[in-house]
């Protein structure tokens, strides 16, 4: 069986590696640029590491900092009127998820017609036709792969859609741990639990290959093995170093063979509570993996040992329990609340979110056991009550 295998055209990793942007940005003849990023990093400074060499080479720029976490529609209907209204010749995302998903429906968007909405997976009646502008992804978190991926999400009333084509892909990808290094420990811990189910999910999907399964595994060898030292000491550069490599590879092993259950049923804690996505996938990670155990044994068995374990003497049962105590582990150990209570969701959401995740078809298609809308919330009801149910 043939397999389609996706990737950004021209990637820039490790430490420095954005030293390459200047030459990249010259290959486009482009004089007029947008770079779309987070207010944080503009007070910070660590956007003049971008702007001011582009400025010193004689490119016009515009710094838009209309970014949010878990952007609502309305901020990426605002951002794509301002592409069109403004004749930018590129766009250079830097920052989280956010940034970088905005960044790159900024540039799609602004050479088609209608709004965002118009072009949303679940709801949109229009089709991407064009390529729109060249895009330069630059994040500075190490969690959301969104460098390399072609999907775009946005928050909705309640849960959450996307925009998703590969003409979204970002024409160069730069991932320089060095960015990283000023992340805050929680978000730090929120974004890499985020890359490490990114992995996960795309080991144990249905639509998992040779190749997504060799990235996944060597993305959840560097995660698990560096996560807790990034959020303790930010300023390690083997961790942080490693922490960037593991969120790369997560993202390219999810956009080849997709994330699943964690991530249909993350959505409506987003969208209806604004909990950060990370978080949300934290939260759930060990209840849903815990829940579907059955249907994965063995490539949870491989997930046990990636994280630095060894399963040589244990049945591949044994060693899918002691992996749901792991991930559930590793999310305690990096402060993030571990039940639905520890983010006061309370107990008669359970059913709204339950009716929102399964409007999830797209990404719950993938789950390797079917989740029906009992599943579901009985998952929620675990995540809630702190106790791993089984189907």
């Amino acid at each position: 069986m043939s397999e389609k295998i996706t990737f950004t055209p021209i990637n820039f990793t490790g430490w420095g590696s954005l030293s390459h942007l200047l030459d990249e940005v010259h290959r486009f003849h482009v004089k007029k640029i947008l770079v779309i990023t987070d207010p944080v990093l503009k007070d910070i400074g660590l956007t003049n590491q971008v702007v001011d060499p582009l400025e010193e080479a004689g490119y016009l720029t515009e710094i838009y900092t209309d970014v949010v976490p878990e952007p609502p529609l309305a901020v990426g209907e605002k951002l794509v009127a301002y592409t069109r209204a403004n004749e930018f010749d590129m766009v250079i995302g830097v920052g989280g998820g956010s940034a970088l998903d905005l960044s790159k429906l900024a540039g799609v968007l602004a050479s088609h017609e209608g709004k965002v909405e118009d072009y949303l997976n679940l709801a949109g009646t229009k089709q991407i036709m064009k390529k729109g502008l060249p895009k330069i992804l630059i994040p500075t978190t190490s969690g959301t792969g969104s460098e390399v991926t072609n999907i775009s999400v946005l928050s909705l009333e309640t849960t959450k859609d996307v925009v998703t084509h590969d003409y979204l892909l970002a024409d160069v990808a730069i991932v320089d741990p060095a960015l990283t290094v000023s992340l805050p420990p929680k978000v730090t811990a929120s974004t890499g639990i985020d890359a490490l189910t990114h992995a996960v999910e795309a080991y144990i999907s249905k639509n998992a290959s040779v190749v997504s399964d060799a990235l996944a595994l060597q993305a959840i060898r560097l995660i698990s093995h560096s996560l807790r030292t990034a959020v303790s000491n930010g300023e390690d550069k083997q961790a942080r170093t490693d922490m960037s490599y593991g969120s790369y590879l997560a993202g390219l092993a999810f956009f080849n063979a997709g994330v699943a259950g964690v991530h249909a049923l993350a959505y409506p804690l987003g969208g209806q509570f604004h909990l950060a996505h990370g978080d949300s996938n934290a939260v759930l990670l060990p209840y849903v993996m815990g829940y579907i155990r059955k249907s994965c044994e063995k490539k949870m068995k491989d997930i046990y040992d990636a994280m630095g374990f060894s399963s040589t003497n244990l049945s591949q049962e044994e060693a899918s329990y002691r992996c749901v105590a792991e991930l559930k582990r590793l999310v305690e150990d990096v402060n993030i609340p571990s039940t639905l209570t520890g983010f006061a969701i309370p107990r008669d959401a359970l059913e709204s979110l339950t009716e929102d995740a399964t409007k999830q078809t797209r990404i719950l298609a993938r789950s390797p056991m079917p989740l029906l809308r009992e599943d579901i919330y009985t998952i929620y009801q675990a995540a809630f009550d702190g106790i791993i149910a089984e189907k």
